[in-house]
């Protein structure tokens, strides 16, 4: 498991500038420091891909260079991770994309139940995925999220980038997912609330990012 917050680095200003109440006024700000720590996560997960050498002629000579021998394919979880699957599109810039919608349902049951909407994805057979989603809280909205895209193909690898994460939903998926898979992760926090938010977390990424919702 990959943990950004882990090592000093500019990444720890941007998380602490998505938690900060004063400077989440500004949603502008908001969404990019979220697009930033997809950049990073993008950047530490390409260094994981197989590589191969190809020749390259520049105007004055040819040289060799190691190339990714594959693109990834990027999914962004709806609707809280446009802007941190925005980064990882700047990174992975010829990638084939797919969307779904996962959200919770409200209700009064103290069991978390995902509701999945839209979604739309290339075929997912042998590729390497990379499932964005800024806030890793239960894991049942990732774990849902991965069994429907398994009707796409089943992947030779699932990368499950969060920015933020509870050691409990890592832990869920790490007890319920059955096929390869690997966590970059931007900081795992302490835990989860009674109503099972991440703590200190930073509130609600899609709110934050886009307003609040009805």
């Amino acid at each position: 498991m990959f943990i950004l917050a882990n090592q000093p680095s500019i990444a720890n200003q941007f998380i602490a500038e998505m938690r900060d109440i004063r400077v989440q006024q500004d949603r502008m700000r908001f969404r990019e420091n979220l697009k930033r720590l997809g950049s990073i996560l993008a950047y530490e997960i390409s260094k994981s891909f197989p590589y191969e050498e190809k020749e390259i002629s520049s105007p004055l000579a040819s040289s060799n260079t190691l190339l990714p021998s594959s693109q990834p394919v990027l999914i962004a979880v709806l609707r809280a991770s446009l802007p941190f699957y925005n980064g990882f599109l700047s990174v992975f810039d010829q990638s084939e994309s797919g969307f779904i919608g996962a959200f919770r349902k409200e209700n009064t049951s103290d069991e978390i139940q995902i509701n999945l909407g839209y979604h739309a994805s290339p075929s997912l057979d042998r590729k390497i995925v990379i499932l964005a989603d800024p806030m890793l809280a239960t894991g049942k909205s990732f774990l849902a999220s991965i069994e429907k895209l398994l009707e796409h193909g089943t992947p030779s690898k699932i990368h499950i980038a969060a920015a933020f994460a509870a050691p409990e939903g890592i832990q869920y998926l790490q007890d319920h997912l059955k096929i390869p898979h690997q966590f970059w992760i931007g900081v795992v926090d302490e835990k989860l609330n009674a109503q099972s938010y991440i703590v200190p977390g930073l509130g609600d990424a899609g709110d934050l990012a886009f307003g609040p919702k009805l």
